[in-house]
């Protein structure tokens, strides 16, 4: 019988427990209806503990077993999947922060240990719900509890832990109708419930493995998570999307900036979790609008690792196949591009490519850009941003896509004019791969300027500018302050070209700019004959023209 947890116990645990939710992974899997019919929380948590093992293999063998549990935790943390998952990590932080204070694992180490992990993990889900994997880890903590009270041995609470995390798992039917109309336990429950057991194990020294059993009411059929669609909280068919990313707040902070995101998300869907603490946090929730969620977390830290799944019409309208239906996609080649004006859409239109509407002042959301991808009904798609600010949100559209099958690239234009450089290179005949690297190529090699008017006192990078002067960028940079439009024009223009160039394009925005672009292409044809020059119209708002060097 285990008498303290050093790290070599502590290891034994860990792979005993994988091991154990390696075998139960099929069976948890094939009881989760709650909060949404995927089937993969028994995965889920197999994938997370997973996590959590790796990382513990890079400490070593000598360390203290606070170090072993908390890098433990982390890798928790950071490997988390699934709503199930999530939560799995904040019990086992529960269990670090323990083990951090006791050198020993005894009965009252064991008692804090189910305590503070109980609390953590109900403190971490926004809208907590009887019946599911919380209840199961209250019944334990308050059986360890009520064990020391009356037998203060580590057996005792230990095994008084595991059996009343049996019985709570046998009654979540009786407090979830979800799962009483689909007739079985809940599944992060019976996933607890297995960890628990490997760690009764553990400590008694003799096994506690519950054979595999479906945990469903014999009267009732076979599952069929294609029509579960009814099993949601609210009875109906519930967010479309899973988000989880790791967010990277400012660690003296504290918990503010999550504090301030969780109503945001909140309002957005369901099944709201967020975990973690010292800058770092990993979080869970299903919603419609995936970009919504990632853009809120942009205001309160860093997003990244951004996970979205799609499950609405794999799991609730029961398509086994994607591109099956009225819906489905070819095996074409599609292009997606945001025009800061109309004569910039009907230019990427021209060249194939779906477009939405974008620039400075209108920027697309992520759920534009998705609809969009959409649109163009093909499963691979290259996705040109055009403008620097819009980068993220397209790399957000992207992983939302990817989630339903369709294989998106985001080319790094942060120029419209780059953009059509590699709109004009787009031949759907081509390979893929070979045409997102000729468009790369192209958008690479096409150097950025324009011009416009400050309507505002500042200071730029060429120095103080007036309200009125005219200002030149280049390279996305303010470099020449003016006060005629025409000469900063040509200075931009003469910039770009000063590391080579055979094509100038000049794209003229809304309003009376003709001349604008004429005095530029007359001094061009008068200085730089080699050079060929292209005048489109743009109706671009903001710069009367953009000018473009390849």
């Amino acid at each position: 019988m285990l008498q303290s947890l050093d790290g070599a116990a502590a290891r034994r645990w860990a792979v005993s427990a994988l091991a154990a939710l390696g075998e139960a992974r099929e069976e948890i899997d094939a009881l989760n209806v709650f909060p949404v019919p995927d089937g993969d929380t028994g995965t889920n948590m197999f994938l997370t503990l997973e996590a959590a093992v790796t990382a513990a293999q890079t400490v070593p063998d000598s360390a203290p077993v606070a170090q072993l549990a908390d890098v433990f935790a982390r890798g928790a943390l950071l490997g988390a999947r699934g709503n199930s998952g999530v939560i799995g990590a904040q019990l086992l932080r529960g269990w670090a922060d323990t083990l951090a204070e006791f050198t020993q694992l005894s009965a009252a180490s064991a008692v804090e240990g189910f305590r503070r992990a109980d609390e953590q993990a109900w403190k971490a889900v926004n809208d907590p719900v009887e019946g599911t994997i919380l209840s199961v880890s209250r019944a334990a903590a308050d059986a360890a509890a009520a064990a020391a009270a009356t037998n203060p041995t580590l057996k005792a609470v230990v095994s008084a832990a595991a059996d009343a995390a049996q019985v709570a798992l046998e009654l979540t039917p009786t407090q979830l109708p979800a799962l009483a109309r689909a007739g079985v336990v809940d599944a992060g429950g019976r996933g607890l419930v297995v960890l628990i057991d490997s760690l009764a194990e553990l400590v008694l020294g003799a096994s506690r493995r519950r054979p595999a059993r479906s945990y469903r009411h014999p009267a009732l059929p076979a599952l069929d998570f294609a029509t579960c669609s009814d099993l949601s909280p609210a009875g109906n068919a519930g967010p479309s999307y899973e988000v989880m990313f790791l967010l990277e707040t400012d660690p003296d902070t504290g918990s503010v900036p999550v504090d301030k995101l969780r109503p945001r998300l909140a309002s957005l869907g369901d099944s709201l979790v967020i975990v973690g603490g010292s800058g770092l946090w990993q979080v869970h929730v299903h919603v419609h609008d995936p970009g919504a969620a990632v853009e809120a977390a942009m205001e309160y830290g860093r997003p990244h690792q951004i996970r979205i799944t799609h499950f609405s019409e794999s799991v609730r309208a029961g398509r086994s196949d994607p591109a099956a239906g009225p819906g489905a996609r070819s095996a074409g080649l599609g292009l997606v591009a945001c025009a800061a004006g109309p004569g910039l859409a009907e230019l990427f239109g021209a060249a194939g490519a779906v477009v939405v509407a974008g620039g400075p002042g209108r920027r697309p959301s992520t759920s534009q850009l998705l609809a969009a991808i959409r649109r163009t009904k093909a499963d691979s798609v290259a996705l040109l941003p055009n403008d620097g600010d819009t980068m993220n949100v397209a790399q957000v559209a992207a992983a939302a896509a990817r989630a339903d099958g369709i294989r998106v690239a985001v080319l790094p234009t942060r120029a419209q004019v780059q953009g059509l450089a590699a709109a004009a290179v787009h031949d759907p005949a081509r390979s893929f791969d070979d045409d997102v690297v000729s468009m790369s190529a192209a958008a690479g090699g096409a150097r950025d300027g324009a011009v416009t008017v400050a309507v505002k006192d500042g200071l730029t990078s060429a120095g103080e500018c007036r309200v009125g002067d005219a200002l030149g960028v280049v390279d996305g940079d303010f470099a020449v302050v003016g006060s005629d439009l025409a000469a900063v024009a040509i200075e931009v223009v003469e910039r770009l070209l000063s590391g080579g160039g055979e094509l100038v394009t000049l794209v003229v925005g809304v309003g009376e700019h003709e001349s604008l672009a004429r005095a530029v292409a007359v001094h061009l044809r008068n200085v730089h004959r080699q050079v060929e020059v292209s005048v489109l119209n743009g109706g671009q708002p903001r710069y009367p023209l953009l000018i473009g060097v390849e």
